[in-house]
């Protein structure tokens, strides 16, 4: 709930803390920000920009990712993430990943940033110790400096200054992304996104004092259905890259089941010496 995390959080426009007031948020400067009936704030300090999954593509997420097809890349996350302390998750989603980090230890409280409203909406019921904010990832992130232990980066965008601001001194940052393998059974049967062979050099580059601690790759092998094929698509950025009645002709041309290779890397970074 956003109660648990608001310790954590400031104001958008002038950075002093929060208070809850009678179904909303407000700082001493006089910055009000109502909390949706669902349980979300947005905290944005524009107006929102027009970007963010859709609605199609968030149940998409949520119905992949609740039936397990990740469990090993949820797994390793967690394992990475392990520790105390406030968790924040950079383009949380649904909150899928974040939750299972909360449910390894009681005393931990995580904040879900995410600017797509149909996943804020998920995430706020996910977990009782999560709180979901709606942010920009990209601009100055609604969070004190130095509070947060653990930073998760999952399959999402890196802001490198901002991330090293909120991040306790002994905080770390723990980015998942995919590798060359990822998905390759389908990238060129159904026309998807590829992933270049430099992507961890270029994710590393994109964070600029920061060390790697440890890095450690998860691959396995999903026996996928098509609806579960079209679900995978239509939850990432493919989505937005292919025509939908032209994915499932060739999706239906596909055997069934499919194998398709999960392929990623899990590194944890921190903060240069």
């Amino acid at each position: 709930m956003l109660a648990d995390v608001l310790p954590y959080l400031c104001c958008p426009h002038c950075s002093a803390g929060l208070t809850a007031d009678a179904g909303s948020l407000r700082c001493l400067s006089g910055h009000v920000f109502d909390v949706a009936r669902q349980g979300y704030v947005n905290l944005l300090a524009g107006k929102a920009p027009v970007t963010g999954d859709s609605a199609a593509m968030v149940a998409a997420r949520d119905e992949f990712l609740s039936a397990g097809h990740y469990a090993p890349i949820v797994a390793a996350t967690v394992a990475a993430a392990s520790g105390d302390g406030c968790v924040l998750d950079l383009g949380a989603g649904t909150g899928h990943y974040l939750a299972a980090v909360l449910d390894t230890s009681p005393s931990r409280v995580g904040i879900a940033l995410e600017i797509a409203k149909p996943a804020l909406k998920r995430a706020a019921r996910v977990h009782p110790r999560l709180g979901a904010v709606g942010a920009d990832t990209w601009q100055r992130l609604p969070v004190r400096d130095g509070v947060i232990s653990v930073a998760l980066n999952v399959f999402a965008p890196r802001n490198a200054a901002e991330i090293a601001r909120v991040l306790a001194p002994d905080g770390r940052l723990v980015v998942v992304s995919p590798t060359p393998a990822h998905l390759a059974e389908l990238v060129s049967a159904l026309d998807l996104l590829t992933v270049g062979e430099d992507k961890a050099a270029r994710v590393s580059a994109s964070l600029p004092g920061f060390d790697v601690s440890t890095r450690d790759d998860c691959e396995f092998t999903m026996s996928l259905t098509h609806d579960e094929v079209l679900a995978l698509v239509g939850m990432g950025p493919s989505a937005w890259h292919v025509n939908s009645e032209s994915l499932r002709s060739r999706v239906v041309a596909l055997p069934s089941p499919v194998s398709v290779t999960a392929s990623v890397t899990v590194t944890s970074y921190v903060r240069g010496t």
